[in-house]
């Protein structure tokens, strides 16, 4: 698991989401929360954390879909 941090626009790619779906989402409490890096306005998440989020949607996904978890 990585312990980088990663700011909106890695995550936005990573994700394959606009900032303003994945800050929707934190709203609706569906993805996961970023962290203050400074005391200022910067922001991050945890790289791990953003792995296990799309493997969580992989598995719901399959799931819904009748697909084996192999």
């Amino acid at each position: 698991m990585s312990n980088k941090v990663i700011r909106v626009g890695d995550v936005a790619k990573k994700v394959g989401l606009c900032r303003s779906t994945i800050y929707d989402a934190i709203k609706r409490g569906t993805f996961p929360e970023p962290s203050k890096l400074t005391s200022g306005r910067a922001i991050g998440w945890l790289e791990s954390e953003i792995d296990e989020w799309i493997a969580k949607q992989i598995r719901y996904n399959r799931k819904r879909r009748g697909i084996s978890a192999e």
